[in-house]
Order: structure tokens, then sequence, then C-alpha cells
């Protein structure tokens, strides 16, 4: 079903499937997981330091002869350390995110890597084809943890992002996708594949805490909340974390005060050491529909399987 499909062939994967690089849930062990199931395992690398990172892809090579990847946040402080690392272990598959793509694109590109970006817009996913990246992650503000400014959603964004720049590069579709009817409206809407986070963080092989698992579980469909836009906009679970921010916010706090608040390594302590109190608990709209902790590889056949029913309802 996918043999033309964009996407499975930049990759050289089964599904157009892309696990996303998340913090504290997308270590090798997920990341292999679903590459060994037919989609593209990211390594998270915004939550390691360097030399963590360079552990995480080397037991990925030995869990796995798929393709793999390893997202970058472009903010993160050690960069040069990371993309050294990324080069040094022959890593060809790279997804940038939190940053201009102007920054790395060329440089990763010069070493044979395969470069994709996230972005939350139209005029962003311009330059990143100005820049030269291999394909677009257009990510709506459905997502779970860091998000866009200016609240697109995955369905408006979408056709938009595939008429501005889909005859030149694929465009990979995120943002409250979940399951395998989520990847057929996302297709119809022009995407060539589709990019998965919160389903994936909640399954066996996420890094993630088991008490943040089952929180997920229980979460419904009103309980994420972006919040901190005068900052840097993060959708997260309520909880005692996010009221301190909500009244930070209502009493005025400035810009330095706010993330103060965020980096108190609060994302760790929630997702990464179970905290459900004071902790970031980081996850997408799509939360209401997760009901259970699968394998990654279970999460992936159910998708395909749904995808296929959908598709066929349709065109019957």
């Amino acid at each position: 079903m996918f043999t033309d499909n964009r996407v499975t062939k930049l990759f050289n994967i089964q599904y157009p499937i892309i696990q996303a690089g998340m913090v504290w849930c997308s270590g090798w062990k997920l990341a292999s997981a679903v590459s060994n199931a037919g989609g593209l395992g990211l390594i998270g690398a915004g939550s390691m330091y360097p030399d963590v990172l360079r552990e995480h892809i080397q037991k990925c090579k030995a869990a796995t002869d798929k393709p793999f990847g390893v997202n970058v946040p472009l903010l993160y402080p050690d960069i040069e350390k990371i993309m050294g690392i990324i080069e040094e272990e022959g890593v060809n598959i790279v997804f940038t995110s939190a940053g201009n793509p102007a920054t790395w694109t060329s440089w990763l590109k010069d070493r044979g890597i395969t470069v994709v970006h996230v972005v939350p817009n139209v005029k962003l996913a311009r330059k990143c084809v100005e820049r030269g990246v291999d394909a677009v992650v257009c990510e709506g503000f459905e997502a779970g943890g860091h998000n866009g400014k200016d609240e697109i959603t995955t369905l408006v964004l979408v056709p938009q992002v595939v008429d501005a720049i889909g005859e030149h590069v694929p465009v990979i579709a995120a943002g409250g996708i979940g399951d395998g009817r989520a990847m057929a409206a996302a297709m119809a809407l022009g995407a060539d594949a589709v990019q998965v986070g919160s389903r994936f963080a909640v399954t066996r092989e996420s890094s993630a805490h088991h008490n943040f698992k089952n929180r997920v579980v229980q979460a419904d469909d009103t309980e994420t909340v972006l919040t901190l836009k005068s900052v840097t906009p993060v959708r997260m679970l309520k909880n005692s974390f996010y009221e301190e921010v909500r009244q930070a916010e209502v009493d005025g706090a400035d810009a330095q005060t706010l993330r103060e608040i965020l980096g108190r390594g609060r994302s760790k302590k929630g997702i990464f050491e179970g905290d459900l109190d004071q902790g970031e608990l980081e996850i997408g709209q799509v939360s209401g529909l997760i009901d259970d902790i699968p394998a990654a590889s279970d999460v992936i056949d159910a998708m395909i399987s749904v995808y296929r029913k959908v598709v066929r309802g349709l065109t019957q």
C-alpha cells in the first residue's frame, strides 16, 4: 500500500509512521521497537547529555538493523557535541526542532545526513525548503510538550503546508494523531506520513515513569492545557505545577520568573521520575483517547489495520 509513498522511500521504511523524539520518553528501546515494527524510531536527544546520547545510539544500532534517527532541539546547550556524536556514530537521519533550520541543515547534509525540520506554521515551512531540508513535519497545537505560539490546529495547518511546499518536499503531519483514523485523516489532507508522539509515550518501551503513563491513561478529553504562551508554549496535564504556573501568570510574573519556574527540572520530575504533583506532565490532547499501555509494535499494527479499514470504507 505504501510502496510509492515519498516518506517510506526517503527513509527506507515499511510504513509512513514516525515516532516523535520526546524528552524522557524516547530512548533506544522505544526507537528500536518502532523501527523493528516498520516505522521510523527517533531517539530524543533533548533530555540527554552527549555521552548518554552516544550510548543510546550504540544500543539502538545493536537492537535493530532498520533505519532510525535522532531528534535534536536546536536550542540544546551542547549542540556542537551532540552533532559531533551524530556524525561519529554514523546516524544518517536527523529531525531538528525548536530553532532555525538554517543553523545546521547544510552541515548535516554535507555529511550525507537526511534532515527533517519541525514547524508550526507555513512561513517556517517555506524557510525549511529554502534551507534544503529533505522533509518537513508540520505540527498542530494539539501536540504535547513545547508548541507553536500561533495555536493552529493540525486539521487547518496540514493542507496549508501541503499547498505551500508539498510539491518540493514530503510533508509529515503531527499533533493529535494517535490512531489509524487520524492517520487516514492526515493523509486525506495531503500529508505523506504522520508523526506520533503521545501514543508512543504511553507504551511499554517508553522510558517514561509508570506513574506518568498511568496518569495519561486516566486522563479525559479536557485535562490538557497549553500554557506559558508568553515564554515557550507547552501543553501539559493539569496538576499542582500547572496551577503554580497559572497563578504566576495571573499575578503578572515576568518572562524570567516564568522561565525559572519552568526550568527547575520539572519535565524530568514529572515524566521520568513520576512526580504527578510537582512535575510537568507533557502530553497531547490525544491523551483522552489513550486507555492502555501496549507494546510499540501493537500501536503500529493497530494504526495500520484501522487505517486500511477507514480507507476501504471511504472508497466504497
